[in-house]
């Protein structure tokens, strides 16, 4: 067992003064909207520097073609996959290639409000958390959710809550904010939108400190492009018992920073 000290908790909290925030957008068949997407992401407010890498999961539209000519205009950076192979890999990809210091995940579409990330970055920054959940549903605001996705959402995530002994209010949620320390150790399977789930309940096998947010949503139908669909509810049920019960810690991560490591002295 890695040895446990108050210099290895300064060193792994150290990277704070460094400030940079690694955003990872995958994309797959984006074409219609997906300039529209990208200006919006850039011009959206942010008090970090931030690193952005855009994943072209094997677009069979001109999605890629599309980020090719933004990116020559901005600047970001655009990782090309073969052949398509899901969310998860994509996230997988672009996490193992990040250099900022915090990262999260954006999803390439107009559900998730870009203006909501200072507000979840703030407690990551102060030092107050490791990781960060955007919940769609705790909010102090009527909102209106699709009543197919909201009860599986709310199903998978008391599931996720039983299995992992942490509770959450929206363990699917696309925003989750991440010490890239505590990312990057995580030895992560999944290819499709297993990932989510996955995340959670790695997180949950450490002593890292999580915190949840409200943030905006507005969800788009299977019509205007929504990729998931109901395989990968049944999925995630396999994904939940999976991940928390038959995945071990050891597993799970690999050099994983001490001050994360549940048999360290808090």
């Amino acid at each position: 067992m890695e040895k446990c000290s108050i210099e290895a908790d300064i060193t792994c909290f150290a990277g704070f003064m460094r400030q940079k925030l690694s955003l990872i957008v995958p994309v797959y068949n984006e074409e219609r909207q997906l300039e529209s997407v990208v200006e919006r992401l850039l011009s959206s407010p942010c008090q970090l520097e931030r690193e952005w890498l855009f994943v072209d999961d094997g677009s069979t539209d001109g999605s890629l073609a599309v980020l090719k000519r933004l990116s020559q205009k901005h600047g970001f950076r655009v990782l090309e996959q073969a052949r398509n192979q899901g969310k998860g890999a994509a996230v997988r990809r672009a996490a193992a290639e990040a250099t900022g210091d915090f990262i999260i995940i954006q999803d390439a579409d107009f559900e998730y409000d870009p203006s909501d990330i200072p507000a979840l970055l703030e407690p990551l920054i102060a030092g107050k958390a490791d990781a960060v959940f955007g919940s769609r549903f705790k909010k102090s605001v009527f909102q209106v959710h699709r009543t197919w996705h909201y009860f599986v959402n709310r199903l998978l995530t008391e599931a996720s809550n039983l299995l992992s002994g942490i509770y959450l209010t929206d363990m699917e949620t696309c925003y989750k904010v991440f010490r890239a320390d505590l990312l990057k150790a995580m030895r992560l399977r999944s290819r499709r939108f297993g990932i989510e789930v996955e995340l959670t309940a790695y997180l949950a096998k450490t002593r890292a400190r999580i915190q949840e947010l409200p943030v905006s949503y507005y969800p788009r139908t299977h019509l205007q492009g929504k990729k998931i669909n109901w395989k990968d509810g049944f999925a995630a049920l396999f994904h939940l018992w999976n991940f928390n019960r038959r995945v071990s810690f050891e597993q799970a991560f690999e050099n994983l920073p001490p001050c994360y490591n549940p048999d360290c002295a808090a």
